[in-house]
């Protein structure tokens, strides 16, 4: 396994732009949703998936009232404060006030993150501070080598 790296992260991530939206897919230029995306570039820096979600259904937060994504975010990857947030680390978040958190993305600059969302392919968009304000919870990749 190599390094893991800031840019290492970042360059796995801008590698899914372009991949069609598909619902609880994975494969790089085939289909993922926003899980996929972290879980493909997990697997690019890490070699297999940390684990394999169960089956969900696009209201499986709704459903289920658990904090399902911040609770798998916390197990495989290390918690940081949302003020410290640096390119290549991965962002959850809380589309509605009040909701389950349900959404995630890799962040790629200072106003910049690559995420998957329904109807779109994967893209890099500005972290506007209408993204900001929905952050549930910021978090790096875990063994990250600072040098790069």
């Amino acid at each position: 396994m190599q390094h893991v790296t800031r840019e290492r992260i970042i360059q796995a991530a801008r590698g899914w732009i372009g991949t069609p939206y598909h619902h609880q897919a994975s494969l790089r230029h085939v289909g993922t949703d926003c899980l996929g995306l972290v879980r493909g570039v997990w697997r690019e820096l890490y070699g297999d998936d940390a684990e394999t979600p169960p089956a969900y259904s696009r209201d499986w937060a709704e459903a289920s009232g658990s904090e399902a994504m911040l609770e798998a975010a916390s197990r495989h990857l290390e918690p940081k404060p949302v003020a410290t947030i640096s390119a290549g680390d991965v962002l959850v978040f809380r589309l509605r006030t009040g909701f389950i958190a349900k959404h995630a993305a890799i962040v790629t600059g200072p106003s910049a993150m690559v995420h998957a969302i329904e109807n779109a392919p994967v893209a890099e968009v500005a972290l506007t501070n209408w993204w900001s304000r929905r952050i549930a919870g910021a978090f790096q990749f875990p063994d990250l080598s600072e040098g790069s």
